[in-house]
């Protein structure tokens, strides 16, 4: 069964509630003081079945939106979901200002599918029925509502003359709307919040994207409170689940009636992230009072949400009437948007609306601060990152739009997560799309992150300049500690871990650095030492060969050397890394040749007895006590021996 949202939009009592009663049966005007006043002050919602001529089933959510002017803010919570419109134009008035509002509205937002109804024919004869009809069609010459595309149906309510042919007409044009993708990341942007006895806290929403089940986990955006679906309601009747396109109502655990409000959005946890600012395209209608200025406050509308925005643009100092451009909106709450959502910019004060747009990115990398300073640097324009913003805007381009997003991030890239929540995409999808993007040649994937395929390539370059560099500078080194190098590859920019250690992975299997333990260097590298470091690298080794098990301690080997204190602390380091020398405590050092005597040596006692102690091990080797301990302990920890209460097994 297809889903369709049809919304209504017009002038205040030009009747678009009693149309959607004679439609549906249902009185969308739900508030006492609606009926009281006899006006729709908020949104109201009623629903339809039909059957199309091919025997397809119908499912039509109504939004009932109020037409006067002090009310839009409460209209424009209702429109951005629509999939089709019925401009609501009464006959004995023709059109009035908030038609002419609500229809840029609808442009605005990209509505492409809808029906004019002339309501209350039967107010007027038949000459003035075909005048406001001529006048009508003049109004939409041009535009997606423009006749023979869209039909022009006279009704009235009333009497119910024409509503067959209106239904007729709504048959017809739903069948060409594209469903809705139930298959993506969930959002339901929530229009009302109340409490019903009995099961507590409901929301309600049109569910623009995705689907969502009974018993499902959701999170609250913004805020992050995380919620439980106790149960699904789609146009009145209680359901397993809702699907894109579905007027839907749920029932939630976890949280009160006080703790939401209308804008919140409802969606699948840890998706998405809430943002204050974002990228835009965005048009001034003709009939704004004045050019839209550069750093101007203004309303801000998308979906059933509102905040302040102030405006940043980039390149000119404002927007005439009629014109477009890109800009930067910060945000005074924060907000859940995604590229492609469209939104409605109101004037600050007085309040009417003089334009909208699509987000491009609702994780911008720049600002137009920062763009106008390139361009005061370099001359001219910055057309790179205009070139950036109209690449974004081609929303059907997914290969295009993920690979400019990756490349942007540089040698940090792109998390699949991070992806999910710049696009809205689903993991899975990226997933498959980056796979394609690799064949080609245009990205790289390193577990979960993807990256630019010149980031490799250009950390491969710096990894092997950067040890290049540190055999240079410390020639007594036999290689880079892999944490210094990866230290200092992030001095100065951020390098994710993942491709850090995918380029030393890759110039070590193609030989253009060596990997040993934790050291990385050129292949073939070793220490390059001068006449006087060799001489004392002799000399410090002999020494501690030649004392077997009662070494010297080590600062008075170094300080008999004839090079000074640092150069000697480098050979020793590079002794014990070589194994030449080993460090069994903080103070004492041992050649390795004497250290493995001694095992053989304790080895061999076995067979006469299987324990050792001190007092045992002092009369084997001839070492006194200060040296016994720490030469016990060093046996345990290689395992030839353990201790065992104040004796040693030897194993």
């Amino acid at each position: 069964m297809k889903s369709i949202i049809v919304g209504t939009a017009g002038h205040i009592d030009h009747g678009k509630t009693a149309l959607v009663k004679a439609l549906t049966g249902i009185d969308a005007d739900r508030l006492e003081e609606e009926k009281r006043r006899g006006i729709t002050i908020d949104l109201g919602f009623a629903h339809l079945e039909l059957t199309a001529a091919n025997g397809e089933k119908l499912r039509l959510g109504l939004v009932d939106v109020p037409g006067h002017e002090r009310f839009v803010r409460n209209m424009l919570a209702g429109v951005g979901g629509i999939d089709l419109v019925l401009l609501v134009i009464a006959a004995d008035e023709s059109i009035k200002p908030q038609t002419r509002e609500h229809f840029d509205i609808l442009q605005l937002l990209g509505v492409r599918r809808g029906i004019t109804v002339l309501t209350k024919s039967d107010a007027v004869d038949a000459e003035t029925l075909d005048v406001v009809r001529l006048e009508v069609e003049d109004f939409l010459r041009g535009t997606f509502l423009e006749s023979p595309n869209s039909p022009v149906i006279a009704v009235s309510s009333l009497s119910g003359a024409g509503l067959g042919d209106l239904t007729r007409a709504i048959i017809s044009v739903a069948a060409q709307i594209e469903p809705r993708d139930s298959r993506a990341l969930a959002r339901l942007p929530i229009d009302r919040v109340f409490s019903m006895k009995g099961f507590g806290t409901v929301v309600t929403g049109t569910l623009i994207s995705g689907a969502i089940h009974k018993e499902e986990e959701l999170e609250v955006f913004p805020g992050g409170r995380r919620v439980r679906v106790r149960g699904v309601q789609v146009h009145g009747q209680a359901a397993a689940e809702a699907v894109a396109g579905h007027r839907t109502a749920l029932n939630l655990a976890g949280v009160s009636v006080e703790e939401l409000a209308r804008g919140m959005i409802l969606a699948p946890p840890e998706s998405f992230v809430t943002t204050r600012q974002a990228d835009v395209r965005l048009s001034v209608l003709r009939s704004a009072p004045r050019p839209l200025k550069n750093r101007v406050r203004v309303h801000f509308h998308c979906y059933s949400a509102e905040t302040i925005a102030r405006i940043e643009l980039y390149g000119p100092e404002e927007i005439k009437p009629g014109e477009a451009a890109f800009a930067q909106l910060s945000f005074a709450d924060s907000m859940l948007l995604l590229p492609g959502d469209r939104f409605i910019l109101r004037q600050f004060s007085p309040v009417v609306t003089i334009g909208g747009g699509v987000v491009l990115d609702a994780a911008p990398v720049s600002s137009p601060k920062t763009v106008r300073k390139i361009e005061r640097t370099v001359g001219g324009q910055a057309p790179v990152f205009t070139q950036v913003l109209q690449g974004l805007a081609h929303f059907e381009r997914r290969g295009a739009i993920l690979t400019n997003r990756v490349t942007r991030r540089g040698n940090r890239g792109l998390s699949l997560a991070e992806a999910v929540a710049e696009t809205g995409w689903r993991k899975d999808q990226i997933a498959v799309l980056a796979t394609s993007l690799a064949n080609e040649g245009a990205l790289i994937r390193v577990q979960d992150r993807l990256f630019a395929k010149h980031e490799l390539e250009g950390a491969q370059k710096s990894l092997v300049d950067a040890v290049a560099s540190y055999h240079k500078n410390d020639p007594l080194r036999l290689g880079m500690a892999r944490g210094e190098l990866l230290e200092d590859m992030t001095r100065g920019f951020a390098i994710a871990q993942e491709l850090f250690d995918e380029a030393v992975s890759f110039l070590a299997k193609e030989k253009k650095l060596e990997i040993s333990g934790d050291l990385v260097r050129l292949p073939g590298h070793g220490a390059v030492m001068k006449d006087e470091e060799a001489e004392s690298k002799t000399k410090i080794e002999n020494a501690f060969a030649t004392a077997g098990l009662k070494v010297p301690a080590l600062y008075e080997v170094l300080a008999a050397l004839k090079i000074d204190k640092t150069r000697a602390q480098k050979i020793v380091t590079l002794l014990l890394r070589e194994r030449v020398l080993v460090k069994i405590s903080d103070e004492m050092v041992f050649h390795r040749g004497a250290l493995e005597d001694l095992r053989k040596l304790v080895v061999a006692q076995k067979s006469r007895s299987p324990k050792i102690d001190v007092a045992r091990f002092k009369e084997l080797t001839g070492v006194s006590r200060k040296y016994a301990i720490p030469l016990l302990e060093y046996l345990d920890r290689e395992r030839v021996t353990r201790r065992v209460g104040d004796a040693r097994e030897i194993l």
